[in-house]
């Protein structure tokens, strides 16, 4: 059972998080659509992590999640792309506080000279976090696991930074997309088995933009309950 200073500890951290993907640009709020074709009132873009400071501050925030989750892991690997510069990161931000960890990234294609192959960095073995960004349908995270269990090792949890929490999507036969009744993180712990930790969720973001007494953001809490209100899981 998680105390309920541990709760707040973590309730702060992803309130911490919320005002700073803000500051950074990296959050915003409007009219966006995602992949799935939905249009969504706000949109989170981690490629906008885009120097050495906003790099390391984020680095910090998986670091605090990660030790605040008890999760235990051997290893961190990256998938490419946005997984690369986040498992460096993130690995660095360990060590900084104690706890050395290796990584390695997967190439999107392989290199043909050289040591060859689609993986660099440390060898995969035991336990390996993967770290992303975001998952919108849990496509990337099926990837990862395959290279991962095709390396001999075992894929073991996920950290992500935000977590939508709504349905994902398939596409059906006929092409259509559909809604399914999960989403992509309730998938990855539930269906795959990996423990998943994230910084912060949508009922973070809806409890941060609560908080600010300004007017503009009010109207942005509206548009995004009603959001989660149509496409959100339990």
């Amino acid at each position: 059972m998680v105390s309920q200073a541990a709760q707040s500890q973590d309730g702060a951290l992803a309130q911490d998080f919320v005002q700073f993907c803000v500051d950074a640009g990296v959050l915003r709020f409007g009219e966006f659509k995602t992949k799935a074709g939905r249009m969504s009132p706000y949109f989170f873009n981690a490629g906008l992590f885009d120097d050495g400071a906003k790099l390391g501050r984020l680095a910090q925030f998986y670091a605090q999640a990660l030790l605040a989750s008890g999760i235990e892991f051997d290893m961190i690997f990256g998938p490419a792309y946005k997984g690369i510069p986040l498992a460096a990161a993130v690995s660095v931000e360990l060590a900084r506080v104690g706890h050395n960890k290796p990584f390695a990234y997967n190439r999107k294609e392989a290199k043909d000279h050289g040591e060859g192959g689609t993986m660099v960095g440390a060898k995969l073995a035991g336990r390996v976090l993967i770290v992303d960004d975001v998952m919108s349908a849990g496509t990337a995270a099926r990837e990862s696991i395959a290279l991962i269990k095709a390396a001999g090792a075992t894929p073991y949890a996920m950290a992500i930074a935000l977590d939508r929490q709504e349905k994902a999507t398939e596409v059906g036969a006929d092409g259509d997309i559909r809604d399914l009744n999960h989403s992509a993180v309730q998938y990855v712990r539930d269906e795959l088995g990996l423990k998943v930790c994230t910084i912060a969720t949508l009922a973070d973001l809806l409890q941060y933009l609560e908080s600010k007494d300004v007017p503009a953001l009010a109207e942005h809490r509206a548009r995004v309950l009603a959001y989660r209100e149509r496409y959100g899981v339990s």
